[in-house]
């Protein structure tokens, strides 16, 4: 289905019926099929939605608006088009710092938070190098792999997760593909996420090559009040492709204590 945010159209999938509802926001570079695995290891009885952010999948890219208040009017806009009223939000890498100025608004309905390889609430502070490299990552499929092999991933990609991430990588529009290197990722949001009143679990994989542990510990863990930490083993920080059962895992622990609470 396609949802309407001012102007441009956001993909979606809706799919279970019921209760616990999750909505799930990917990475830089992702889409929404990046939580498939995820997805299919999580119980049968969840509702679960999960769109394109705007300049990736199957959603428009416009030729401007790729701040975090572009995406986060961008969730907003699927919740109240698909009328949640209760309802857990995941986000992973550039979807978890969405997702933690998100949750810092107070949404009506928001119950929980959960954060995978999250991109910190602190602006990236890169060498010229490194920022440059970003730049080009996804210009190709052979600069798609290095990305892969020497800052992704820890665990090797099955041939069918890694075609998907280098044909992910490549379908984003161009300029959704600069955004994040040279603005987006700089906005500082580290005042705004101490606002946040749901239960946050931030799951971390201890070989993150990008959004490290210790830096989860020292930028997250000490910012955000109610959250807590879990580590997945030898995980990089595409843990939704390389550790995905461990993932569901962990989410539907923390939405069934939830759900607990709720009792």
């Amino acid at each position: 289905m396609k949802v309407a945010s001012n102007g441009v159209q956001i993909h979606v999938k809706d799919q279970g019926v019921g209760s616990p509802v999750i909505v799930f926001l990917h990475y830089w570079g992702g889409s929404s099929r990046t939580w498939d695995d995820v997805l299919a290891a999580l119980p049968a009885g969840y509702r679960t939605i999960t769109p394109d952010n705007r300049g990736w999948g199957k959603s428009d890219g416009p030729a401007t608006g790729y701040a975090l208040d572009d995406f986060v009017n961008d969730t907003l806009a699927v919740i109240a088009a698909l009328d949640l009223k209760h309802y857990v939000l995941v986000g992973h890498s550039m979807g978890g710092k969405i997702a933690q100025l998100f949750a810092s608004r107070r949404p009506v309905g928001l119950v929980g938070l959960v954060l995978v390889a999250p991109s910190p609430p602190c602006p990236l502070v890169l060498p010229l190098e490194v920022r440059a490299a970003m730049e080009t990552a996804y210009d190709s499929r052979e600069s798609v792999g290095m990305a892969i092999d020497h800052m992704l991933t820890a665990k090797p990609l099955s041939p069918k997760h890694r075609e998907q991430v280098i044909e992910d990588s490549l379908r984003g529009a161009p300029q959704a593909k600069a955004a994040w290197p040279n603005s987006t990722s700089h906005e500082d949001i580290t005042h705004e996420v101490t606002a946040i009143n749901v239960p946050t679990l931030v799951i971390a994989g201890e070989l993150d090559r990008i959004d490290p542990v210790a830096t989860l510990e020292a930028e997250v863990l000490t910012r955000i009040p109610q959250s807590t930490l879990q580590v997945l083993p030898g995980t990089g920080h595409l843990s939704p492709l390389e550790s995905p059962t461990e993932v569901a895992a962990i989410i539907r622990d923390f939405v069934d204590g939830l759900e607990q609470l709720k009792r």
